[in-house]
């Protein structure tokens, strides 16, 4: 099944700004949240399809890569590439500058990296690395191994692609310039050189080890250091952690692209918590006091006032997420939910109805004062 477009799932225009992107977001992960539709698979997936968009347009590079590329811009060639969740992707990059050079380069005499002189050096491919973190982890940092298959350099050339004790030469067929020219009529024609494909040197003796790539794959393990306050499309860059270049050019650059998994008990909208608590009737009329959990694993206690509602929020100030690079500390915020009562005993049954005789308009004003702005409207059409 083809993916849908990440605009579409996100409900915004292709010319949407950041901020409207955000806020569309929002929007959709409040009405897909999985706290909201228990059990509900179909919701549970677009839940996912959503972050997946966002991850990708939040992000300047990435969101113009998609808007030339559309999804292929980011579809691995290898198993554990590009899923969600935690994996690599060799094709984040074409890096921006190779991206450019695919458009213009021909254009241009050639792409750059591949100009005479240079023995073929080219940088390396920007790679990409999902990774899925706890909200817990996103709360207090953590450092993780990562293990990235990739290219690197040979050892055993060290990169020239050429065997040991020898080195390549310039190419004979243009010269070194890694280009050929042939006149036709009144037009000079520039083409690739086909002898040492633009390298402008060829290599006698290939190193047998990486057959005169220069580089060979291999999988590396890397430390990544997780500040606390990360959000979900939070981008770690690792300068030169990418591919090897061709023929000892400089490598790319590896970044970390961070999702939080959906917590039990918690909702996260920026650096704010939301907590839904569930209170029993006789808790919410008489007011009582409450235990409710912060995400550090401690413990306070809330006041529930006499008559509180569904939905009455309480606000604790300082308990939510850190916000990242700063000392500033989000809120966390309880939202209370009036339970009603089930499976009740013959006595309980006996003693509400009592007390549903015993009720007035002032025990229930809400009610009192719907019921009669609903008489004054049939009043209304029977006049």
């Amino acid at each position: 099944m083809s993916k849908r477009d990440f605009y579409e799932v996100l409900g915004a225009a292709r010319n949407a700004t950041a901020d409207e992107l955000k806020k569309a977001y929002r929007a959709k992960a409040k009405e897909l949240h999985p706290d909201r539709n228990p059990g509900d698979a179909e919701a549970e997936a677009k839940f996912k399809e959503l972050n997946e968009a966002y991850d990708v347009l939040k992000d300047e590079q990435s969101r113009a890569a998609y808007d030339q590329f559309g999804h292929a811009a980011f579809e691995g060639g290898g198993p554990g590439r590009g899923g969600p969740g935690g994996g690599f992707s060799g094709d984040f990059g074409a890096s921006m500058s190779d991206i450019f050079d695919d458009l213009f380069g021909e254009f241009m005499g050639g792409r750059r990296g591949r100009r005479g002189g240079d023995g073929g050096r080219t940088r390396g491919q920007d790679l990409r690395y999902n990774m899925e973190i706890s909200l817990e982890e996103a709360f207090e940092g953590k450092k993780a191994q990562i293990r990235v298959p990739s290219s690197v350099a040979c050892d055993t050339c060290n990169g020239s692609g050429a065997e040991p004790g020898s080195s390549p030469v310039t190419c004979t067929t243009c010269q070194g310039a890694g280009k050929v020219r042939a006149t036709q009529g009144f037009f000079t024609v520039e083409r690739t050189c086909p002898t040492c494909h633009g390298r402008g040197q060829t290599i006698e003796k290939p190193c047998k080890t990486c057959h005169g790539a220069g580089r060979v794959e291999r999988e590396r393990t890397l430390s990544v250091n997780i500040p606390a306050g990360v959000e979900d499309g939070t981008r770690i860059r690792l300068s030169g952690e990418g591919e090897a270049g061709m023929h000892g050019g400089p490598a790319g650059d590896l970044y970390i692209f961070l999702s939080t998994k959906p917590h039990p008990i918690f909702q996260r909208d920026g650096a704010d918590l939301f907590c839904r608590v569930p209170i029993s009737m006789a808790t919410a009329a008489l007011g009582g006091e409450i235990e409710v959990p912060t995400l550090n694993g401690k413990r306070v206690k809330v006041k529930i006032p006499e008559g509180s509602q569904t939905g009455r929020q309480f606000r604790l100030k300082d308990k939510g997420m850190p916000v990242l690079h700063s000392r500033e500390i989000g809120d966390l915020y309880i939202q209370t939910t009036v339970e009603t009562p089930v499976h009740l005993s013959k006595k309980q049954k006996e003693l509400l109805r009592e007390f549903e005789k015993a009720s007035s308009k002032e025990t229930n004003p809400e009610s009192s004062g719907f019921f009669a702005r609903v008489k004054e409207f049939w009043d209304g059409f029977q006049s």
